[in-house]
């Protein structure tokens, strides 16, 4: 019988028992710290050299061995004779063993153990990858049972065991409950850590529970205790499957617990920001003076900011919306609220092409308002630094827009109260806290992080969990709609001609490249090449135009500026025009090698089309003809709600990989799987809230113990430790 798969776990109970109010009273117990700092080595069989490669695996101490919990179950397979092993088939077999050597491998980091093994049907060669302490264990005439598949190679052994393994020890190979599939981790293979395993088990047989017994009430919870036993070793026909959720919603709760920390800010309460409570005479003009109205969610975003803006602690908000939605009117409002207080702003975005962009429009919003406004890059030339320098000390302009410069040291404002970060995820937390570092002495600036990746719930609950969200998803009135197609490298002729119609229409296009140059590694468009080639082939009589990250700066704003005046018909450019661009005319938008972008790129790429009376398209092209890349192209084709479009994003890149860096992916838990126990997470962020709520904070002692558990388990940025 092949091996069985994982039982599915029940589904999680909700609903309040009664006297749920009574239990919020109830003490929290707490297990004895100590004897889960043990090191591995007071466990039996577990030496120097093995307690060295446990480390190197992650596991130090009797409590990580705990935690190290199983991520696969399934049936044992029947007993074969070596006779009737079938290749590629799970198998178990008895066997004794004939001969044993350790093969030479020329390959660095590989050690390989071979035994010729066989019972009354036949031999069989097993073979051992990367674990060549078994070699002492295979004895000639020791009688094993080994579990493993039958390639050509011989018998890939996953797990062994002797035959006449004693009682009282871990489960066998053998049984007819779902078994746990330890994985190997560096040297140490499935026996050991089954074996190991079974030792911590019994330790943490007495061991209280770290979560209050309000949440073990209100969502039918089991033991902390049973449940990392029977995580490791099954023993009903159920399965794991309550157990394995048990401990995700812990692991889940606890990480929560440290981002309300963050909320609350360990050392955040002797924080202090100006209240801008001055009257919002520059603020409401200006509003007044647009020639739009604000969306009923921009109104909403405005409230919220506002109400953090006079508090006289610092604001730490995400305003995440849709492609178009109108974000940065928000953010200079909340900026225009630090000017009419007297204060400084500053605007921080990661390249020079978003930062003129943004001083251009923003220019054009204040204009009439008499508010100065500034410019600091990496390429502004020695007179200009000096002399903004100069100038922000003294308090003026009242707004700067930088890149990363504004970072550096010599940067010194005189009264910076309100921070925006723009495309937050680009910048690391050190990065954004230096910002922050620039306001006064004994002041902490209000800091508002921008992102037009619309972030999914799961996603924006771990990794920004430490700051207020707002979301934008209702686009301003009047916009079109932009169609999105699937095309292939065959349609070439048939796309160009339609951008060759939109450009005699009076209309502009955006063609998108992967690559600045052509590569000898990689094949896909290159822009430069492609801009050439344009020029004189596809659309030759067209002015085309080209922008890309390597150029300098005033070469950079020479083509964009052409652009945006309607002097260039076509915009060949890389990622580098993927947020901030505003060009209304622009109705097409041509993305080469399509699949070697991200999901939430092709949204916000397609968000620089359909910004005027005419709406758009965006053309996907493709060479790819792997299932992957057509789900993903498929996706953005279908949908046009980059809200949902991420949460699909997640879905199919998984955990840790949502916004193509590694810094703000999903944290890579031990137990819990992201997006799959999202519903865990909710669950285990409205209990927390609910009994912070009750408590006024986290000033409960009863938060205590569990804050202590939260801060063993995960650093201060949430990440967890140890990997």
């Amino acid at each position: 019988m092949a091996a069985g798969r994982p039982v599915a776990p029940p589904p999680f109970a909700g609903g309040e028992p009664p006297g749920f109010a009574d239990l919020l009273k109830a003490p929290v117990r707490w297990p004895t710290h100590g004897l889960f700092e043990r090191p591995l080595s007071d466990l039996r069989g577990i030496g120097p050299r093995l307690e060295q490669a446990a480390g190197e695996a992650g596991v130090s101490t009797v409590l990580d061995l705990l935690w190290r919990v199983p991520g696969a179950y399934g049936e044992s397979p029947d007993r074969s004779p070596v006779s009737e092993l079938v290749v590629g088939e799970r198998s178990s077999v008895a066997v004794s063993v004939i001969s044993a050597r350790r093969v030479r491998v020329r390959r660095r980091g590989l050690s390989v153990v071979e035994a010729v093994v066989g019972d009354d049907s036949g031999q069989v060669k097993a073979v051992w990858f990367n674990r060549h302490w078994v070699l002492e264990q295979l004895q000639p005439g020791r009688d094993l049972i080994l579990e493993g598949r039958l390639e050509k190679k011989g018998f890939i052994v996953a797990e062994h065991q002797a035959a006449d393994s004693s009682s009282g020890g871990p489960p066998g190979l053998e049984g007819e409950m779902p078994r746990a599939r330890h994985s190997s981790g560096g040297e140490i293979g499935p026996a050991r850590w089954r074996r190991w395993s079974w030792q911590a088990c019994e330790l943490a047989g007495d061991m209280a529970d770290p979560l209050p017994s309000v949440l073990l009430h209100r969502r039918s919870l089991p033991g902390a205790a049973a449940s990392i036993r029977e995580a490791h070793f099954p023993s009903s026909e159920g399965g794991p499957g309550a157990a394995r959720r048990r401990l995700a919603y812990q692991e889940l709760f606890l990480h929560q617990v440290v981002l309300a920390g963050l909320r609350e800010g360990d050392n955040a309460r002797d924080l202090q920001a100006v209240p801008l409570v001055a009257a919002p005479t520059v603020s409401d003009s200006w509003l007044a003076g647009l020639p739009f109205m604000l969306t009923g969610e921009q109104e909403q975003a405005r409230a919220a900011i506002n109400a953090d803006l006079v508090r006289p602690h610092p604001m730490r908000r995400l305003l995440m919306g849709e492609v178009g939605s109108g974000k940065t009117v928000v953010a200079l409002w909340a900026m225009l609220r630090a000017v009419e207080s007297g204060r400084q702003a500053a605007l921080m975005a990661p390249t020079e092409v978003l930062v003129e962009q943004h001083a251009s429009t923003i220019a054009r919003l204040l204009r009439g308002t008499g508010v100065k406004l500034g410019v600091l890059t990496g390429s502004s030339t020695v007179v200009q630094r000096r002399q903004i320098l100069a100038s922000i000390r003294k308090g003026e302009p009242s707004i700067l827009i930088g890149t990363q410069a504004l970072l550096e040291d010599p940067v010194r404002f005189g009264s910076l109260s309100v921070c925006v970060v723009d495309e937050e995820h680009r910048f690391g937390v050190r990065q954004r806290a230096r910002l922050d570092s620039k306001a006064p002495e004994g002041e902490s600036a209000h800091l508002l992080h921008l992102s037009a990746t619309p972030i999914p719930r799961t996603l924006s609950l771990t990794s920004y969990g430490d700051l207020d969200v707002t979301s934008i998803r209702e686009l301003p009135s009047g916009r079109k709609p932009v169609t999105t197609e699937v095309v292939g490298e065959g349609d070439r002729d048939r796309i160009f001609e339609r951008v060759r119609r939109e450009v005699a229409s009076g209309r502009q296009a955006f063609v998108i490249c992967p690559l600045v140059e052509e590569s000898d590694s990689i094949k896909a468009r290159a822009a430069e090449a492609e801009a050439e080639r344009l020029r004189e082939e596809d659309l030759a009589g067209c002015e085309v135009g080209l922008v890309h990250g390597r150029m300098a700066a005033d070469r950079k704003e020479i083509a964009m500026k052409a652009f945006e005046e309607g002097r260039t018909d076509v915009l060949v450019a890389t990622t580098v025009v993927e947020v901030g661009i505003d060009v209304p005319n622009a109705t097409v938008i041509v993305i080469e090698g399509a699949e070697r972008f991200g999901l939430s790129q092709l949204h916000q790429l397609r968000g620089r089309v359909g910004r005027g009376q005419h709406g758009g398209c965006c053309l996907l092209m493709t060479s790819s003809g792997s299932p992957v890349a057509r789900r993903r192209l498929a996706a953005v084709a279908a949908e046009t709600d980059g809200f949902r479009l991420a949460e699909i994003d997640l879905e199919i890149r998984g955990e840790g990989e949502a916004t193509g860096t590694r810094q703000h992916g999903l944290p890579r838990f031990r137990v819990a799987r992201l997006p799959r126990d999202a519903e865990l997470l909710e669950a285990a962020r409205e209990d927390l809230d609910r009994l912070v709520a009750e408590h006024n904070g986290l000033g409960w002692p009863g938060f205590g113990p569990m804050s202590e558990l939260a801060r063993d388990r995960f650093d201060r940025t949430g990440a967890i430790r140890g990997g």
